[in-house]
């Protein structure tokens, strides 16, 4: 591989007259092809025309230095060197009309010489992958006039104490999303992982799907809350149900009105969207908008602007959206209740936020979340006693539980034990009334069809139902019920498998369900359908 540099003639460092004298200073473009462990193959060197009498002798002594240094000088027009758009734009055309070959050289970005603002255009450039390569700095040296060189590579993953501080600092903002919640399923991480670069990175929409109770508002304030802190928002956070507004006063509510839009209207609103201004906003239930609604909303994201109910003057607002739905949004696009365009424009980053029961490993540590949650609101420590939490938990895994409103039912559910316990202990006499309580408000959900016995009957034919062991019978009708108590083979699989699941170093509870039903002739699909 050669050794390439890209660098400018500096009119001072460079500058050291013709006489001999020149050659006991330090002159950094002719210093750095000087060094035998370091060899110069070429060297793309920028100058000002009116510099041109220094090239000259810049040329000829790098050439009785290194001879085997092609320099290749490169003139750039700048009327003022300190001017950065100037500066800019000419060393970015340089860029432009050279051909790097990355696979045959090295390639290093000599930031030593020229004006303060060139050095920072050549910074800015390498940082963009406009010109190739690593940063190169020289400095003199307390003897010779070779000096010193030092390369800077801007993969900051290269340096151990940077990347170990960036790592720590993203380990703090994913747990900070997590609400500080060690959670264990790895498809839920896996989520936060990337939803914590995307958070930082990036100003687009954001969509969070999940189902009522599964933390989409509370994850959208975590992710305002991580961008505030890094400075890209000075805005509020604005949240909004998207499902209690209707008519005119959606319209009034989302973009405001001016005086006398419609009956009522005595004063101007500002509306939601412009109270997001350089903040973020955060539309609930999204897929309940009107189409109306809906088009006003996509050229706000768009372009920044909309137009107020009534009103015949654009006005702006520069806001980020975070949307959430438990809709299937495409299945609303296909019956023509929500708007294709739209879609396409939030659905850049789109987030699946699983149920409780589909990441009930994460049960646990949000019990103990909920517990210190209400240490801190009520001022005083709640906590179980050992049969009492192995009591709770034995039912929050088993198929009894539905936790039908996800982190909401168990948020509820932990409040009033916590409310109950006398000298802040949860008994087991408390976890028995709370247990009943859990299933008389969840049986009103229970269909009439997972109220029957005898599902098996359903799903086999009765030549099959003879040849069956009422052991085996028995087993498969409470399978069947877990399955049509999941949203999918996966959350069936885990409350199926939820203790012996733990001593597994891997896990595979879809596929040990899948292979259960097939000893039957049976599916997840099928058993759910019928």
């Amino acid at each position: 591989m050669n050794n390439v540099i890209v660098g400018i003639l500096g009119s001072r460092l460079d500058q050291f007259g013709l006489g001999k004298k020149r050659w006991t200073r330090w002159r950094p473009t002719v210093a750095i092809v000087m060094h035998p462990e370091f060899p110069i193959h070429e060297y793309l060197l920028m100058y000002l025309p009116e510099d041109e009498e220094l090239l000259r002798v810049v040329l000829a002594d790098m050439a009785e230095v290194s001879p085997h240094t092609k320099v290749t000088p490169v003139p750039i027009q700048c009327d003022d060197p300190w001017d950065f758009e100037q500066v800019y734009s000419q060393i970015h055309d340089v860029a432009m009309n050279q051909s790097f070959d990355v696979e045959q050289n090295n390639y290093f970005i000599n930031i030593t010489t020229g004006t303060h603002v060139a050095q920072i255009c050549l910074y800015l450039l390498t940082e963009a992958h406009y010109l190739p390569g690593k940063l190169l700095q020289s400095s003199p040296a307390k003897e010779g006039i070779q000096g010193t060189y030092h390369v800077i590579d801007l993969d900051l993953s290269r340096y151990d104490q940077i990347a170990s501080r960036f790592a720590k600092e993203s380990s703090d903002a994913v747990i900070h999303l997590k609400s500080g919640i060690q959670t264990r399923n790895k498809a839920f991480n896996g989520l936060i992982d990337q939803l914590e670069q995307v958070s930082i990175k990036s100003t687009a929409p954001i969509l969070l799907n999940g189902p009522t109770g599964a933390g989409k508002s509370q994850l959208a304030k975590r992710i305002y809350e991580l961008k505030k802190q890094r400075g890209q928002l000075t805005g509020e956070l604005v949240e909004v149900n998207c499902a209690t507004l209707r008519g005119d006063n959606a319209m009034s509510a989302l973009f405001g009105h001016v005086k006398g839009a419609f009956t009522g209207a005595l004063n101007a609103r500002m509306g939601l969207l412009r109270e997001a201004d350089k903040g973020l906003l955060f539309l609930d239930e999204i897929g309940e908008l009107g189409l109306d609604e809906q088009a006003m909303l996509l050229r706000a994201i768009e372009e920044k602007i909309f137009m107020p109910f009534g009103g015949d003057q654009p006005v702006s607002s520069n806001f980020q959206l975070i949307a959430g739905t438990h809709r299937n949004l495409f299945d609303q696009v296909r019956q023509g209740l929500f708007r294709e365009d739209l879609l396409a424009r939030i659905n850049l980053w789109t987030y699946e936020l699983p149920s409780l029961k589909e990441r009930i490993e994460d049960l646990e540590p949000n019990i103990e979340h909920e517990l210190q949650k209400f240490t801190r609101n009520a001022g005083y420590k709640v906590n179980f006693n050992k049969g009492a939490r192995e009591q709770y938990l034995q039912f929050a895994n088993s198929a009894q539980a539905l936790w039908r409103a996800n982190f909401r039912d168990l948020n509820s559910s932990i409040t009033r034990m916590a409310t109950l316990a006398v000298g802040g202990r949860i008994t087991e006499s408390i976890v028995d009334g709370e247990i009943l309580r859990l299933q008389q408000a969840w049986s009103g959900f229970q269909t009439s069809l997972q109220l029957q016995a005898d599902f098996v009957a359903e799903v086999l034919s009765p030549e099959q139902l003879t040849e069956l062991d009422l052991f085996d019978r028995l087993q498969l009708n409470e399978v069947i019920k877990v399955c049509r108590n999941s949203r999918s083979l996966a959350e069936a699989g885990r409350v199926l498998f939820n203790a012996s699941r733990e001593k597994k170093a891997s896990t595979n509870d879809s596929h040990r369900v899948k292979q259960y039903l097939q000893k039957f002739g049976l599916s997840f699909s099928s058993v759910v359908a019928d």
